[in-house]
């Protein structure tokens, strides 16, 4: 298990998300990323599947890094809570926990790529 859970799994400031139901929306402002606690959360870029996040992973990233619009769709496969971070909490988490920033940055990169690979 990666980093990112042990650093949350107990946190109980969680949003609840229904089986189905949209996080977030492709083209939408987004000021926070997730973090998964429980439940698996399909992403979607361009309407096709680009990536399946279940517990300790994270999603809503890079609208979060870049301050810009969501570059895809997250939509809950099943139940799930998740905690949010704002960016003031990722800065300090980048800071103080280097792990952390890692698994970001991993987890980036190899989202990058599957959509590099969707778009060839």
């Amino acid at each position: 298990m990666n980093t990112t859970i042990h650093l949350f799994r107990k946190t109980t400031d969680v949003e609840t998300f229904g089986a189905h139901q949209a996080i977030f929306l492709e083209g939408e402002y987004g000021d926070v990323m997730y973090i998964v606690q429980e439940g698996i959360v399909e992403i979607f870029y361009d309407d096709r599947l680009l990536d399946i996040v279940e517990e300790g992973g994270i999603l809503g990233e890079m609208s979060l890094i870049n301050g810009g619009q969501r570059s895809a769709t997250a939509i809950a496969r099943t139940e799930c809570k998740l905690v949010a971070i704002d960016r003031e909490r990722f800065e300090f988490l980048v800071q103080e926990t280097p792990n952390f920033a890692l698994d970001v940055m991993r987890i980036l990169s190899e989202r990058l790529m599957k959509a590099q690979a969707m778009t060839a």
